[in-house]
């Protein structure tokens, strides 16, 4: 059985210019992570990756820690 998808929160919950300033998904992506399925958390992880090194080209996405 594939190992559950996990959601990329780092517990720095605070929205800027419609993303979380902390794992870069939109309200509406944090509302349903809980109720989203592993192939769509993956599509969202992939969103994810993309705003980050967009924002953030410097991060480095293997990474999903809190320092």
């Amino acid at each position: 059985m594939p190992e559950a998808v996990t959601s990329p929160c780092i517990n720095v919950c605070k929205m800027e210019a419609g993303l979380c300033a902390g794992c870069f998904r939109t309200i509406d992506e944090i509302a349903g992570w809980a109720n989203a399925g592993d192939d769509e958390k993956r599509l969202i992880l992939a969103a994810v990756a993309q705003r980050r090194s967009k924002l953030d080209p410097d991060v480095d996405l293997a990474c999903n820690c809190a320092d």
